[in-house]
């Protein structure tokens, strides 16, 4: 074993997530039932391991969508679990609120091909992350989550720290306390959901508390951008027929029109539900609701009150 094994050997060792529970040594015994049963317990524990962490998340969604508000982009950056997860979050934001899908991006160790394959060496390569993100064009109105289980992924670290050094915001999520990713980033995200049922399988608790915190990082960001009116995703993209359909209903929710009403608001409209929303219930034609929102920054509340007024 090299001297840098037995060194990374020796760290991974003192790691939460990495931690051996000796309890569990014998699971491959038990019946199928019982190892669901085990496996569910472990599940809920993740819920309450990222409400201790609810301060954080939050500074970090006001941090990351006054950037926004400003033209920013918010880019995940991770390798495996941690990478799938962020390009999974930012390929729902365009669909889910209709955002441009340069504005929400993720980037992972290894490229397109490190989704389904594994990319050996990528996520220990700083030198990646760099050229990744420089890629990217990134500035000092984005931001840059880096995502990773152990907290120590070079991938992830070197991303952080290049993205700062480009002045961009810096989000550091991780599982492990006191990681070196918390400490490179401006706001440190550190839900530590314990060892895994698995030894090591950071795919398991970790990948559910980390979807958990993307989840919570874009939803709230877009809900703050004024991307939903109330709990309605009044940007939707309508690009199937269960989106279209999806469209009108939340035209009706959201306005109590007649379907008649919502078919001519949505005509108008060209199919945009913010904009038929605004022509329902402030009485406007579709030119004017386009510009009342276009004044307002694409926030319906401040629409239709500038309507009123």
């Amino acid at each position: 074993m090299t001297t840098e094994n037995r060194a990374l050997r020796t760290e991974l060792e003192t790691l939460t997530t990495e931690a051996f529970r000796p309890e569990l040594a014998e699971i491959d015994t038990l019946p199928t039932l019982d190892i669901a049963r085990l496996m569910n317990g472990e599940d809920a524990e993740v819920a309450a391991a990222v409400a201790l962490r609810l301060p954080e998340i939050s500074a970090a969604i006001d941090a990351i969508a006054d950037r926004m508000a400003r033209g920013g982009r918010l880019v995940y950056a991770g390798a495996g679990t941690a990478g799938r997860l962020g390009i999974l979050d930012a390929s729902e934001c365009p669909p889910t609120f209709n955002t441009d899908p340069g504005q929400v991006v993720g980037v992972i160790a290894g490229g397109p091909q490190a989704m389904v394959t594994s990319v050996e060496g990528a996520e220990d390569s700083a030198e990646l992350a760099q050229k990744d993100l420089d890629g990217l064009g990134i500035r000092a109105a984005d931001t840059v989550v880096g995502v990773s289980a152990s907290g120590r992924t070079p991938y992830a670290v070197a991303a952080v720290e290049h993205a700062r050094a480009l002045g961009a915001l810096t989000v550091g999520l991780s599982c492990n306390a006191g990681s070196g990713l918390a400490a490179a980033a401006e706001h440190g995200i550190e839900v530590v959901v314990g060892p895994e049922l698995l030894t090591g399988s950071t795919r398991l608790k970790a990948g559910t508390a980390q979807k958990l915190v993307l989840n919570m990082l874009s939803t709230i960001t877009m809900i703050r951008l004024g991307k939903t009116y109330g709990n309605l995703m009044v940007d939707v993209r309508a690009s199937n027929d269960k989106l279209r359909a999806r469209s009108r209903r939340i035209v009706a929710l959201a306005t109590g029109a007649s379907d008649e009403e919502i078919e001519a608001a949505l005509t108008a409209t060209g199919g945009e539900v913010k904009n038929a929303i605004l022509v329902v219930l402030a009485g406007v034609d579709g030119p004017s609701a386009a510009r009342l929102l276009e004044e307002s920054r694409g926030h319906l509340r401040a629409a239709l009150t500038a309507a009123a007024g």
